[in-house]
């Protein structure tokens, strides 16, 4: 009886543990390994808007735009505060081409929280669709 209730915090305990490894595999550089170590999360904990924006950054650092647009639209339905999830959306959006959307996901990441790294990609993008004009 103790070891069917200690399962549910060992389930637990390991999907933390996946969670962190994916993290630090992100930071170094290695999204498609962070994305394998996600694999049960996503399946486990797919409405968790953490779960999701790791996922959507790594597949934004792997160039799987289309899938980190959806994981990251869905941690914005989950929570639509969330600054940097707006901002990796833009980005995402800015790579695929779609620069006024980028441009106004940028703007309400800046506005949410106005950091010198959003300023720039707003900068950037401007300067960007002004030369396709």
């Amino acid at each position: 009886m103790m070891d069917e209730e200690a399962a549910p915090d060992d389930s637990g305990e390991a999907r933390f543990l996946a969670f962190r490894h994916a993290e630090a595999l992100v930071e170094r550089r290695r999204p498609l390994d962070a994305l394998k170590a996600l694999e049960p999360l996503l399946d486990a904990e797919s409405d968790k808007p953490s779960v999701q924006l790791l996922a959507g950054r790594a597949y934004f650092h792997s160039a799987q735009l289309r899938r980190a647009e959806r994981a990251l639209t869905r941690v914005l339905e989950l929570d639509p505060t969330d600054h940097y999830a707006r901002f990796l959306l833009g980005r995402t959006l800015q790579r695929v081409g779609r620069f006024t959307e980028a441009l106004a996901q940028l703007r309400m990441a800046s506005a949410m929280h106005p950091v010198p790294a959003y300023l720039e990609a707003i900068s950037e993008l401007r300067a960007r669709i002004a030369l396709s004009d």
